[in-house]
């Protein structure tokens, strides 16, 4: 019986991985559409240009300082 655990387990290991890995390579191909700081929609020419952005442009800015 906890063989059969074991393998539900490992099953639903697998497959929350998958869920997140396509997750993060959908973030990484179309970027954030709001600002991790201020919560701002990012511009979508701006997610065009660097789709793997996080921040609006004055976000960034700041961060750079």
């Amino acid at each position: 019986m906890t063989d059969f655990f074991d393998r539900a387990s490992e099953l639903e290991t697998e497959f929350r991985e998958q869920a997140l890995a396509r997750h993060f390579q959908q973030l990484q191909q179309s970027g954030y559409s709001h600002c991790e700081d201020c919560g701002d929609p990012i511009p979508q020419p701006r997610r065009a240009a660097l789709p793997s952005c996080t921040r609006c442009v004055i976000c960034q800015q700041l961060a750079e300082r």
